[in-house]
């Protein structure tokens, strides 16, 4: 019996590899101590998972699907071939503590009634995932959450039923429904009420086995004694019109098995009206959320440039009437666009950008005046005027705002990160260096101590490490998983969670940090500066130049298709990038996986970066595409485009 496998752990991965790899790392740390095997099963990724796995984790039992079976079919095919007492189902997007396995076989062997059981979870800013605990989503629990009274009441045991709100996080407690983010149960007991159900692709699977686990005669679980981090934890999806479809679409399915057919058919009216209402009011808060400013900015401009007409005329200087009520909107919006493509919109805003916005705009404003007829052109000074209000307006509103909302409207530029890097000297060198070849803002880097010692060039110990981030003002603190451990990095970040810090870990001998920088986005990675073609003003613009250019060639169509062999591709390929399926430029060899797999998701293209390239081995072709997307401007695809425009008919 001493022989008997304690636990077998599956993780299902889809194109996570840097998040598996950390995970996995945590997984054979933990198993230290306890007797288990490990499965992962990927679904087909592309991004090198696989190749990853079987070099750096070869006593991994891996499953390499061939088509993506979906979560529940995935985790079925390990769990049938497994052979721990326990079985523990957990996502590649976690962190477990050295002791999280010996705690929770320690307590499932004393509770022989537990048949699940869950842990207490944290997102990648170090607060409690309120999915570590729920109950059954029975029709008036799913209506109070559907309807944001549990929101509105956490705590009541009327309207907190979702999430337990009012059993206390840092206490046992027996509870409803698993996270199968880290879903723990007992063989037999799977043995006894069955797998995951293949009907739930994602989604709802671990509220139906759990459950079944309670109507098999078992119990579940919640137990606060070890701590694991979940990057991409429920609150993370929550905005997504599609996430909102899914899950309850899950959720109909759930009630169909187990509610009444009354109850049922009442359940799946009520989730499907809630559906249509909560994706119409996505759809129309974030309509509103990106139209308001747009339209408060373009009335308090165009109000001040027809006050500036008024002043004019006041010192005899006249403006036709009729003219003037044409013009200044048409220069407020030239002046908005213009600012809008340099990123002032954007969700960090910078100075220069507005400088740079209200120059160019200026610059077509009066390279336009110029064109136009004597009687059209009535004062370049007043157009000078205008612009300098438009700047002025620009700063001072998001001074205001700033001041108003706080990090909401951040001007970025006017203060740069500051860094604690906690491991050893050698370890902490590593990673500065790594931070300051992928962050542009990195102002200083603090080296910390993991341990009682430490020499002159680190700031302090690690027991210090809350009045450090204090007293340098820390933005965000790196800790090197070599010199640190899960726990106490996880103890760290449960204690300083109310500080606003962004926390990542540092893998050894890798090239990449992991993190979450807020807990409304999934988990983020610092690999390479590789995110220039990714930002928002850039994929902005480069959907900008191809609409206008293509627009450009599509409306000289009948002149330019006869400089062209094959007509009906260059047609062809116009009307794809007009219409979005294509851009003019792409990767190279954007079909090839492995060239493309770690870099910001693109359109596919017609032309290519280092065109004449094409032939050269694949490291060249990967360095040319790394470089394409670090240093990425429209002006780069404008040369490109003009370089190679006799191979716009290739398809």
């Amino acid at each position: 019996m001493n022989n008997e496998l304690k636990i077998s752990i599956v993780i299902v991965n889809y194109n996570v590899e840097h998040f598996l790899e950390q995970c996995l790392n945590s997984v054979f740390n933990a198993l230290k101590n306890c007797s288990g095997e490990v499965f992962v099963v990927d679904n087909n990724s592309i991004d090198g998972s696989v190749e990853m796995i079987r070099k750096k984790f070869p006593q991994v039992h891996l499953i390499d699907n061939k088509e993506n079976l979906g979560f529940s079919k995935a985790n079925n095919q390990a769990v049938r071939i497994s052979k721990g007492k326990y079985i523990l189902l957990l996502n590649p997007d976690t962190v477990v503590e050295e002791d999280t396995f010996e705690k929770v076989i320690s307590f499932m062997d004393e509770h022989p009634d537990a048949g699940g059981l869950g842990v207490r979870m944290l997102d990648g800013k170090g607060k409690f995932l309120p999915e570590s605990k729920r109950g059954i989503p029975t029709p008036a629990v799913a209506f109070y959450k559907i309807f944001g009274l549990s929101t509105l009441f956490p705590k009541s045991k009327k309207f907190g039923r979702y999430h337990l709100g009012y059993l206390s996080e840092f206490e046992t407690h027996e509870i409803e429904i698993l996270s199968g983010a880290f879903m723990l149960m007992r063989k037999e007991t799977l043995d006894k009420v069955g797998l995951l159900d293949e009907n739930f692709f994602m989604y709802g699977e671990d509220i139906d086995l759990s459950y079944r686990i309670i109507l098999g005669g078992y119990k579940n679980y919640y137990l606060p004694d070890t701590r694991i981090i979940h990057y991409k934890g429920e609150s993370t999806k929550k905005s997504s019109v599609n996430y909102v479809f899914v899950f309850y679409n899950a959720m109909i399915i759930f009630a169909k098995k187990h509610f009444s057919q009354k109850h049922a058919k009442l359940f799946s009216l009520a989730i499907n009206f809630a559906i249509y209402l909560r994706a119409a009011l996505a759809i129309l808060t974030r309509i509103i959320k990106k139209s308001v400013l747009p339209i408060l900015d373009f009335i308090c401009l165009t109000g001040g440039s027809f006050l500036l007409t008024n002043y004019w005329s006041q010192h005899n200087i006249y403006f036709p009437e009729n003219l003037v009520k044409t013009a200044v909107p048409v220069y407020v919006s030239v002046w908005m666009i213009s600012i809008l493509f340099q990123g002032g919109y954007d969700k960090i805003l910078r100075i220069g950008n507005f400088i740079k916005g209200t120059a160019y705009g200026t610059a077509l404003i009066l390279i336009s005046y110029a064109l136009l007829s004597k009687e059209y052109q009535f004062s370049r000074l007043y157009i000078l005027i205008c612009a300098l209000w438009v700047l002025i307006y620009f700063l001072s509103s998001r001074f205001m705002l700033q001041w108003l909302f706080g990090d909401k409207y951040k001007l970025a530029g006017t203060r740069t990160k500051k860094f604690i890097i906690v491991g050893s000297a050698a370890e902490s060198k590593r990673v500065d260096a790594l931070i300051r070849q992928t962050a542009n803002q990195v102002a200083t880097s603090y080296f910390v101590s993991n341990d009682t010692e430490y020499s002159s060039e680190q700031a302090g110990r690690i027991s210090q490490l809350d009045t450090l981030v204090r007293e340098y003002r820390i933005d965000e603190i790196i800790f090197c998983a070599k010199d640190c451990s899960a726990s106490v990095i996880l103890e760290w970040m449960n204690k300083l969670n109310d500080l606003n810090l962004d926390f990542k870990i540092a893998q050894p001998d890798t090239l990449y940090l992991i993190g979450s920088n807020s807990i409304d986005t999934s988990g983020d990675l610092y690999i390479l500066n590789i995110n220039q073609i990714s930002s928002e003003k850039n994929v902005r613009n480069k959907r900008a130049f191809d609409i206008i250019c293509s627009a450009i060639l599509i409306f000289t169509l009948p002149v330019n298709i006869w400089f062209f062999s094959k007509k009906a591709n260059f047609a062809k390929n116009l009307f794809d990038v007009f219409i979005g399926n294509k851009s003019f430029v792409g990767y190279i060899s954007q079909d090839s996986q492995s060239l493309t797999m770690n870099l910001p998701h693109i359109k596919q293209g017609i032309l290519f970066p280092g065109t004449q390239h094409l032939a050269a081995d694949q490291n060249v072709q990967n360095k040319i595409n790394l470089i394409y997307a670090r240093d990425y401007t429209v002006y780069k695809d404008l040369l490109i485009l003009f370089r190679n425009l006799e191979k716009l008919d290739k398809l």
